[in-house]
């Protein structure tokens, strides 16, 4: 409950004088009683008349007291009045809101003195007396809808509707007209309650990682940033350290086409850029022309990528093998079938977010790069099955094939996925079908298990269909079947499958466990605890390994993998609730994703 307003106002020299001396309302009306009990009843005559006149005077100094008292009342607002009156006045709306305040005041003092009597009110807000005046206005009610009524500005006859309003400066009702020209709308939705904030605290979320960069190579790179006009005076730094340049200015979007020349060289073969935001179309048409030669480029983020750039690379990159790009969205499709008709010799053709790239697109890339080993549609929206043919006309030369996440999930069927594999799996050394959500056992029994001989990195995240008991006999069986029998697995990536637990994870460290350097098996919540602590022990080359939302992870968990993976280099645990303050650490290792309460 609000507390009771306790303002003020002002008090006159003449209020405070009677306030000191004990005189309030209720001392003089009762002294004016006195005065007409003790009167004596008057005789007929001359007399009469002078006594009635005192009696009059009386009465006059009695009211007189008891107005000025009410006037004087202001600053008594805890007081009450017991006393019997004689007469009982009509109070107004203010008066009856003032007394309202008086009762509940005095309920609060008396119950901070440890009073049990229960002081209840009607209303469910407290209203200050003082304020009941200027909202006395707003105690009228409204008449029913339909009800024809003279609006108070105008005088017009309208009819009430559910938007019709009060004046906001008397009584009385508005019309429309009017209420628009006081700058009311009637027709506005009341604004939404403002929602509290969580009286919980924010989690703590700890990162265990090591140094990216050393502090030495972060100084040097600001200074390159600064001085990019001076930066041929530095030679030849090497590529190595040119591609950690690269990483460390995508971090904070720093590159523009002023730096960007530093890793420009006309001997250049391959290029990685990982954050081309800020290349514009003109900077990209450069990029092509100062490196003439190159074989492979990787552009990461190239939203910025039109039809004239890529009309330009025809000709600027005429040596160009493989390409890889995230995010070209303006590429429109006659565009891409210039680009492969001028790059024959293409083998390597990966793009990601491409909604403009269709199926004649696919049907030109095929015609024209024959040669063509790697494969990524990834994010493609307009993937189907009549992509399908296509792609198998591929069968003998794909080692890379990645069809994940079709703009429809829906939109390749297990049966259609199963014909592929089977005319293409045979060369394929990574297979990427996440988020085709129809995928079921059967394909891994029917299309991987006969065809797929020579994987090294299967990724099958969000396939919901998959179960528990099938992933591991798959893996169970998978060598026994094939001949020659295929080897472990270098990655895995299962994430977003939550059918999956202890079994699968079983039989897939059984098969690949000592080759596994990635594993992902973010969302398999039912994995048992043993199992979880054995991976240190069974997949001992393993360097990034994802076991986010896996519930019974714990401190042992860490402890395993951190002393036994001596490549190990970054661990997620996002979501597993189990491990401590107390989690192993290990200098190089980053431990990603550590919630706890108890975190100091």
């Amino acid at each position: 409950m609000r507390r009771p307003n306790n303002v003020r106002g002002p008090a006159s020299a003449l209020t405070e004088f009677l306030k000191e001396s004990g005189i309030t309302h209720t001392t003089i009306a009762r002294r004016a009683r006195t005065r007409q009990v003790a009167q004596p009843e008057p005789v007929a005559g001359p007399s009469r008349q002078q006594a009635g006149d005192n009696e009059a005077g009386d009465g006059d100094v009695a009211e007189n007291a008891e107005n000025q008292e009410r006037e004087y009342n202001s600053d008594n607002l805890d007081e009450s009045d017991n006393e019997p009156k004689t007469k009982k006045r009509k109070l107004t709306k203010a008066a009856e809101a003032k007394l309202k305040a008086q009762a509940k005041a005095k309920a609060k003092k008396n119950k901070k003195k440890g009073d049990d009597e229960d002081y209840s009110d009607s209303e469910d807000e407290e209203e200050d007396a003082y304020t009941a005046l200027s909202k006395m206005w707003k105690d009228q009610t409204k008449p029913p809808n339909g009800s024809l009524i003279e609006c108070a500005k105008c005088g017009t006859e309208f009819s009430v509707t559910q938007y019709t309003r009060q004046a906001p400066d008397g009584p009385g009702w508005l019309c429309h007209p009017c209420l628009k020209a006081s700058g009311v709308d009637p027709f506005k939705k009341p604004a939404a309650p403002r929602k509290r904030k969580p009286l919980t605290e924010k989690r703590n979320v700890t990162n265990f990682e090591k140094r990216r960069l050393p502090s030495l190579a972060s100084t040097c790179i600001k200074v390159i940033s600064q001085h990019i006009d001076d930066v041929e005076a530095l030679g030849d730094i090497g590529s190595m350290n040119v591609d950690q340049i690269a990483k460390a200015i995508a971090k904070d979007r720093s590159l523009t086409a002023e730096n960007a020349t530093l890793f420009y060289d006309v001997q250049n073969t391959n290029l990685t850029l990982y954050d081309a935001t800020n290349l514009m179309p003109p900077a990209l048409c450069t990029l092509a022309s100062l490196n003439p030669n190159l074989t492979s480029l990787r552009l990461d983020f190239c939203g910025r990528m039109n039809n004239a750039v890529l009309a330009a690379w025809n000709t600027s990159l005429p040596s160009l093998k493989r390409i890889e790009l995230l995010g070209p969205f303006l590429v429109r499709a006659p565009a891409w079938q210039s680009f492969f008709a001028s790059h024959p010799k293409l083998t390597g053709f990966l793009i990601n977010q491409s909604p403009r790239f269709d199926l004649q697109c696919m049907e030109s890339l095929v015609e024209h790069c024959t040669d063509l080993t790697e494969l990524r549609l990834k994010e493609v929206g307009q993937l189907d099955e009549d992509f399908l043919p296509h792609i198998k006309k591929l069968a003998g030369q794909l080692t890379h094939l990645d069809l994940s996440a079709p703009g429809e999930p829906e939109a390749l069927s297990c049966d259609a996925l199963t014909d592929l594999v089977a005319a293409v799996g045979a060369g394929l050394r990574h297979l990427d079908l996440s988020g085709h959500v129809l995928l079921d056992d059967g394909f891994l029994f029917q299309g991987i298990k006969p065809h797929a001989r020579c994987l090294e990195a299967l990724v099958l995240s969000h396939t919901p269909e998959l179960t528990d008991a099938g992933v591991a006999e798959f893996f169970d069986t998978w060598s026994a079947a094939a001949h020659p029998p295929n080897p472990p697995l270098v990655l895995l990536d299962m994430n977003r499958n939550h059918e999956l637990a202890g079994k699968a994870l079983e039989a897939l460290l059984r098969h690949s466990g000592n080759a596994l350097e990635t594993l992902n098996i973010n969302g398999w919540k039912a994995a048992p605890e043993d199992m979880l602590n054995i991976l240190g022990k069974k997949a001992r080359r393993l360097r990034r390994v994802d076991l986010g939302w896996c519930r019974e992870v714990t401190d042992w968990t860490i402890k395993a993998l951190v002393e036994r993976c001596k490549s190990l280099e970054e661990v997620k645990v996002w979501g597993c609730q189990r491990i401590t303050a107390n989690c192993p650490r290990k200098r190089g290792v980053a431990v990603l994703g550590i919630e706890t309460q108890n975190f100091v």
